[in-house]
This record gives C-alpha cells, structure tokens and sequence, in this order.
C-alpha cells in the first residue's frame, strides 16, 4: 500500500472533491492537530461550497515539526470528525485537500518570504500556543528566521510592505484573551525595537486587520490505537502519517468589521465561522456555559463513583443538576441572544456524550478552584444580584468543590493531596501548592468551620464569599448531605 498523494489518489481512482492547483492565499503558523482540523478544514469546505480556489502554505513554527511529512503527502491527509448532532451520531470523513507545502523557516527562511510578497496572500493565521504571543527582546531583525512568532511575523509583513503590497487579514487562535490585540501589541513593538519606518508602521496599524478570535473544537488528534488507524488505511487503500481526529462540533468567533464577514469565505461556505463586533460575549458565553458546566459538576459526580463525561450525561440526576444549572442560573445572567444561548448549550450535553471520547472526570479536576473562580463564581454573584437569591446549583458545586478537597484526607504529598473517595479508593487533588497546603491544615474541621475558613479565603476568591446572603449556611448544609449521603443526593436535591 502507497502512502497518501495525488498520485495514489490516481492510481485507487478516489471520486471526493480535491483541488489539486488552487491560488496560495493562506499562509498558516502552524502544522498541529488542532489547525488542521479547524482552520485547514473550513477553507477546504469553503474551496468545494464556495469556489474560493485557495490554498494553505503552512509555516512550520518550531525547529522540529512535520515539514518532510506533509510535503511528502502533498499537504494531504484524512481528517475524522467524531461526535453527537443534535442526538445523532456522527463519524464523517473528509480527505482534505487545502494545504498545498509546508516551509520549515529555520532551513529555507526566504522561501517565507518570497511568499510574503505574494499578491495572492489574503489571510495569515496561527496557532503557536498560548505562549506563542509573546513578546521576546532576544528576537532580532536580522535572525534567520527571528525566533518568537510575533517578531517572524512582522519580519514577513516588513517585506510585504517594502514590496508595495496590500494588507491582510490576521486571524490569531492561540488561546489567551484578546489575542489579535496581543498580537498586533507585540508587533509595534518590533516596530519600535528595530527602529523600523512611520510608514510601515501606518501600514501595519491601517492597512491590516489583527482580529482576536474565539476557537471552540476539542481535537484529540492522532488515532493513537494501531490496529484501528491499520484498518482505516485499509478501508482507504493508502498509508496516512497525517490522519487527524476532531469532535463534530466546530465554531471560530471572529472580532472584525461588518464587511470583514463577506471577504472572508466561510459565509457563503456555511461553516460555523461568525464575523462580530465584539469577541467578548462569546467568550464569556464559552467560559461560562461550557467550561462552567464541567467545573460545575464532575467533582460532585466523581464522588458520587463516576469516571467520565459520557457516563455523567447518561445519568438523569447528574445530567439534571447539569441542565439545571446551566438553563436556569448560567443562560439569565449572560448578555447574548436567548435563542443563541439555548442553542449552544444545548449542544453542551451532544458534546459531552461523545461516544468517541472518554474525557476522565479527574483531568477536568485539575486546579478547580481558579476554574470555579472564573468559570462559576461570576454566574452565581450575578445571579445572586439579579434575582435577588442564591442560585441553588451553583451552591451545590461549591460545596461539592470543598467535599472533593477535604474527602477523607490521607497525606499531603509532592504530587498533590491524597484523598479518599466513598468507593474506598483514595485519588490526588492537583491544584496551586498553597490551595493544597490550605486544605491540608484544614482536614479536621468542622463543616462549619471548613466552609468559613474557605469562603473567607480572599487570596484564592478575590473576595469574602460569606458577604453573600444565605451562601455559607447553604453550603454548610449541602456539604453536610454530601458527607452524610453522598454527592448524588445533594445533586437530586436540586432538580
């Protein structure tokens, strides 16, 4: 058996959409999973649906990365979208066809930018991970190539600009807030660093567009199992050293003008990419439902015996306080479109019922308590404000957070605090040291006492959360019923 080509493709005579030749118009920092299952992905769908006849030219951004792989495939490879659709589930195949070469800029940095100057370039995008932006004073014009991403960046715009091109469109998907912004931040100051002209600055701040963007699609990635990523090779009748696995559901929030959404291919695609005014809302609305609803009940559930996502959703009183929470105390307090919010949490529940996906209830745990800071406690002081009362769910998860930390406390030890669960096997809380130390010196208090020592903990919460009406005795309260009965108790106690 060939590994994948054109060639191949010829000789097993496949019939699917390709576009073998096509205008280069993306250049892509970044050959991951994840790019090549969200970004490559929409402008492959967009090349079939809306003719836009543009390839990807992936930069590599490290030293070591993929550059002789992808080449050798052409830019091919398989990707799998795996996951529930309104109930349904959905394993669908698309051999994408996007990507056209990978550059490795530490060996062949001129050929960067010799695409720089290219009138066909329309669009730059990128993932180089949360530490990616960044600004490194180390990073020099004349680096070959410049070692940060934001100063390889402006060394390519400098050359777009010195060849009398027109702008482009930055899309950044690394996932730090704001991160066009940051982005473009970083930019100006290599501007300022390599005493670069007024003009280019002009140029970079008027005639580009940094768009902050919001990416929402968990991509597990290679087909680790060998025996299953042999049959599909079988089932394909060619070798791929690049298949790419990714949930169903997919959507990209882009910060941008109104017309930005009409030079941009995904509409008339019908992808789920959106041009808005304001990236904020939708962020919040992700943190909130999404990650809130994780936040919200998988310590509780882990206690109450389950080990993953999918069985929590296929459990009515987990499932319940789960929907109850996020229907009734997460959707009132946030500023989009109700319809919106409806439809987006209802996919929450598709999501999380991956059958592809065995998400473990103690890797969601890890440093829950900033995560219920940012995720929980926002919905549930504006609840608290707006309503008038305590949203009772929202309590609960507090308190299920405190029982998750203090369950029968064993050791404190390097990894973490060793902890029993009412099955009798003991589990690890990782979190900050400080959050562990705390709880630690905490083991054999009270319910009451625990409570206060937790909610008036200001370094951790920003606040004294016992100024809260009615929040220290609820939780004291749920506490004790999840000792005394059990964390699913507590749970059906709210529906």
């Amino acid at each position: 058996m060939n590994t994948l080509s054109y060639k191949t493709l010829e000789e097993i005579g496949y019939k699917g959409f390709l576009l073998k030749e096509g205008k280069e118009k993306v250049m892509q920092f970044g050959e991951g999973n994840f790019l090549r299952a969200f970004v490559d992905d929409f402008i492959d769908i967009a090349n079939e649906k809306a003719g836009y006849n543009g390839k990807v030219v992936i930069v590599q951004p490290i030293a070591a990365g993929l550059t002789d792989v992808i080449n050798s495939q052409d830019g091919l490879y398989t990707l799998y979208l795996r996951g529930n659709d309104n109930g349904t589930t959905m394993n669908e195949k698309r051999l994408i066809s996007a990507v056209s070469r990978c550059i490795d800029p530490y060996r062949n940095w001129d050929d960067v930018l010799t695409f720089a100057k290219s009138d066909d370039l329309e669009i730059i995008t990128s993932n180089t991970t949360e530490a990616g932006i960044a600004y490194d004073p180390e990073s020099t014009f004349d680096q070959i190539p410049p070692v940060s991403f934001p100063a390889k960046l402006t060394r390519v715009l400098y050359e777009r600009f010195t060849a009398g091109k027109k702008g482009v469109v930055i899309l950044s998907c690394e996932l730090i807030d704001n991160n066009g912004k940051e982005l473009l931040k970083c930019v100006n100051q290599y501007i300022d660093d390599w005493k670069l002209s007024d003009e280019f600055r002009t140029w970079i701040n008027e005639e580009n567009i940094f768009c902050s963007t919001l990416v929402d699609r968990i991509v597990p990635g290679r087909i680790k199992d060998a025996a299953e990523a042999a049959q599909l090779n079988d089932e394909n009748g060619y070798i791929d050293n690049l298949t790419d696995v990714g949930e169903y559901f997919g959507v990209w929030i882009i910060e941008g003008p109104e017309d930005l959404e009409d030079r941009l291919p995904f509409k008339a695609a019908g992808v789920p990419v959106q041009v808005v005014p304001d990236v904020t809302p939708y962020k919040k609305r992700k943190v909130r439902i999404l990650n809130g609803a994780h936040t919200g009940f998988v310590l509780g559930a882990y206690l109450a015996g389950f080990d993953i996502v999918r069985a929590c959703m296929n459990d009515d009183v987990v499932s319940g306080f789960m929907n109850k929470m996020l229907y009734e105390e997460v959707i009132p307090t946030l500023p989009l479109d109700r319809d919106d919010l409806m439809q987006f949490t209802a996919a929450v529940k598709d999501r999380f019922n991956n059958p592809f996906v065995n998400h473990e209830l103690m890797s969601i745990s890890l440093n829950s308590t900033s995560k219920w800071r940012a995720r929980n406690m926002p919905s549930l002081t504006a609840y608290t404000r707006e309503q008038g009362k305590l949203p009772k769910c929202l309590a609960t998860s507090l308190a299920a957070l405190i029982a998750f930390y203090s369950n029968d406390v064993q050791e404190l030890t390097n990894a973490g605090l060793v902890c029993r669960r009412p099955a009798g096997n003991t589990y690890t809380v990782s979190d900050d040291r400080r959050v562990l130390e705390f709880f630690y010196a905490h083991k054999g208090d009270s319910e009451e006492a625990l409570v206060n020592a937790v909610m008036t903990d200001e370094v951790t919460w920003g606040e004294d959360l016992t100024k809260i009406a009615g929040f220290e005795e609820e939780v004291v309260a749920v506490l004790k019923k999840i000792r005394v009965e059990g964390a699913k108790a507590a749970f059906a106690d709210c529906l």
